[in-house]
């Protein structure tokens, strides 16, 4: 009997005329219930619908909405950087921009796009769902094309019923920490400074930020290896320990004093620190502050994960010892200076907790000025000594600048650089000044052997001077004392007289 046969076909064509009869009644219902039945009411019944069939699924849905309140949303927020990052084949449509905080393009889904995550080995479904919303009194404020004005929008998550908690407890939290580190990675730093103007108009408006675009990093900066490899793994373990140092009740910061002669990187290693965590910087210039109460508002006015940056601490009025404070008790208002007290207070005191992952850093030419209760652990946790340049740092500094590794010259350098003193910035300077790798190479061993012999000159002269000075201390105390002998005899004259 052939497949093809007459009763066949008559059943075929019932079941296509009876489908086609429901889906034209369907279109029916659905036009004159759109027509005549409030919005309401239709969506009552939409509703109603789904939950019977929800009723009967092993999935379930999160609806995750672009704004709580008045407020974002921060889980659509990072689900939204998350999700751009993961482009499947199916992904037909997807939204492009280029964020000015950021150094890259940005990703997103387009609107009603669908996108399948996989995560420990099980699947889960994202839809972004947009609809118009007809309220005239309705704004999005993250939209400010006219056009946009009156869409809402959310992302639905769709999964198995028994991987609620692992979603709630594991999945979610997990989008979180990917989008931040997806956001720190492509953002743009920036350096701030002091907006005196502002200061005490919105505390927001504090400080004034550009772009930083220092090309500094620790495989470029001039120092050895072993302190190099040692502050990048300090950071790395900085920014792991939340938990920790949330669990040993320290506020989450760390800071560092870089010390040393002008001109041994100081401002290249903040730099590439920076760059390396991608912190913005704040820099702070102690001496234009009036009061104590203008620092605790600048600190607060700071942005988490940042590295606040003091420099030449030594050079601050009233901060190398606490002479100052106490005459500053004695007499003066202390509230209209800033003071070393009020200073270690923001560092490791009450105010130090309001704010996380900071880095603290300062620096100095003399580490001997500085008073000792600014140098201890829990406020200047690591010590980072910038001394003159060694073989290694101008090695560095010639694959820098000359782009070459080994030289006939490399030699003789590295013995004149172990008799001189000379910093990173003078052997960069040196470098510069000729195309010719041969000529520059020459005229930096000349500048070490007329720099030595200034060295010298100057040293001999300090010699001299600490021995005249000797001299004249030990005049003195022979002259004190031929007055204290001469006393004693008349006073022994006066006591035989009586």
């Amino acid at each position: 009997m052939s497949f093809f046969s007459s009763s066949n076909l008559a059943t075929a064509k019932t079941v296509l005329s009876a489908a086609a009869s429901v889906a034209a009644t369907a279109m029916v219902v659905r036009s004159v219930a759109s027509d005549l039945l409030p919005s309401e009411l239709r969506s009552y019944i939409t509703n109603g619908i789904h939950s019977m069939f929800w009723r009967f699924s092993s999935e379930i849905t999160l609806v995750i909405d672009e704004f709580d309140g008045l407020l974002n949303n921060q889980i659509y927020e990072a689900a939204e950087t998350y999700l751009g990052a993961k482009i499947s084949p199916n992904t037909r449509r997807l939204k492009v921009s280029k964020p000015e905080t950021d150094t890259t393009f940005a990703l997103t889904m387009e609107r009603n796009e669908s996108l399948t995550d996989v995560f420990r080995s099980m699947k889960f479904n994202w839809v972004l769902v947009c609809r118009q919303v007809e309220s005239r009194g309705f704004h999005n404020p993250r939209d400010l094309n006219a056009t946009m004005k009156s869409e809402v929008r959310s992302l639905e998550l769709t999964f198995n019923k028994k991987h609620k908690d692992m979603v709630l407890q594991t999945y979610l939290p997990y989008i979180l920490n990917e989008a931040k580190s997806m956001k720190q990675a492509t953002k743009a730093l920036k350096i701030f400074t002091v907006d005196y103007q502002n200061m005490y108009g919105n505390i927001s408006d504090a400080w004034v930020g550009m772009k930083l675009d220092h090309p500094a990093t620790f495989d470029t900066l001039a120092m050895e290896r072993g302190a190099k490899e040692f502050v990048m793994r300090d950071l790395e373990r900085f920014v792991k320990r939340k938990e920790y140092y949330r669990r040993v009740g320290k506020a989450w910061k760390r800071g560092y004093l870089l010390y040393g002669p002008p001109g041994t990187g100081k401002s290249s290693l903040i730099a590439a620190m920076a760059n390396y965590l991608k912190f913005d910087v704040y820099d702070l210039e102690l001496t234009e502050l009036n009061a104590n109460s203008e620092l605790r508002r600048l600190l607060i006015a700071m942005a988490n994960r940042s590295i606040l940056v003091v420099e030449d601490i030594d050079c601050t009025v009233e901060f190398h010892d606490r002479r100052a404070e106490a005459r500053a008790a004695s007499g003066h208002n202390n509230d209209r200076q800033v003071t070393l007290s009020g200073l270690l207070n923001f560092i490791d005191g009450l105010w130090s907790s309001c704010g996380d992952e900071r880095i603290i850093v300062f620096t100095t030419n003399h580490k001997d000025k500085l008073d000792p209760a600014l140098l201890r652990p829990g406020r200047m946790d690591v010590h980072i000594h910038m001394s003159y340049c060694t073989p290694c740092g101008f090695r560095q500094l010639a694959s820098n600048y000359l782009g070459i590794k080994e030289h006939s010259l490399f030699e003789k350098i590295e013995e004149e650089m172990q008799k001189t003193q000379v910093t990173p910035a003078e052997v960069a300077e040196q470098l510069l000044k000729s195309s010719h790798i041969e000529t520059s190479l020459e005229q930096l061993i000349d500048f070490m052997r007329k720099k030595k012999e200034t060295q010298k000159l100057e040293a001999k002269k300090k010699e001299q001077e600490a021995k005249e000075e000797q001299q004249r201390k030990e005049i003195d105390d022979g002259g004190k004392g031929e007055k204290v002998d001469s006393d004693d005899n008349n006073n022994e004259k006066k006591s035989t007289t009586t």
